[in-house]
């Protein structure tokens, strides 16, 4: 009798691909970040500060393209889990800034727009954690 043959081991790159390019893309974007940030602060009244400050929006963009190309990939449930956990942050950020908004009103400070992206990221983590227990 013949054993059968070994399994072939996936390199790290095979396996890991997606978040490795998502974590370089973050990491670009974190890098021209700190340098628009850099840049802007030394020249405050340069005429070209408006085209510096949205620097880091081209590798936010590629973050995007990556993560939107990854959510393609996912197989049908983890797809309905990740629809439904958007559906989940999208509706729950909308209530939580409409209520701020009335609070605001009624003098609370008011919050920047930054605010809202890292909102919906934890709410969306949030849902994709009740999801993924509920289909379970």
């Amino acid at each position: 009798m013949s054993a059968p043959p070994p399994a072939l081991a996936q390199s790290t790159w095979i396996t890991y691909r997606s978040q490795i390019e998502i974590g370089l893309a973050l990491l670009a974007y974190m890098m021209f970040l700190i340098g628009s940030v850099t840049v802007l602060r030394a020249n405050p009244g340069a005429s070209w500060r408006y085209i510096v400050a949205v620097v880091p929006v081209a590798p936010a963009a590629m973050v995007l393209f990556l993560f939107v190309r990854r959510l393609g990939q996912l197989d049908e449930l983890q797809k309905r889990i990740q629809t439904e956990a958007f559906g989940f942050s999208l509706g729950a950020t909308a209530l939580i800034t409409f209520a701020y908004g009335f609070l605001e009103g009624a003098g609370m400070p008011h919050l920047n727009w930054t605010y809202i992206l890292p909102l919906m990221a934890i709410l969306w983590g949030v849902g994709t954690a009740v999801f993924t227990f509920r289909y379970r």
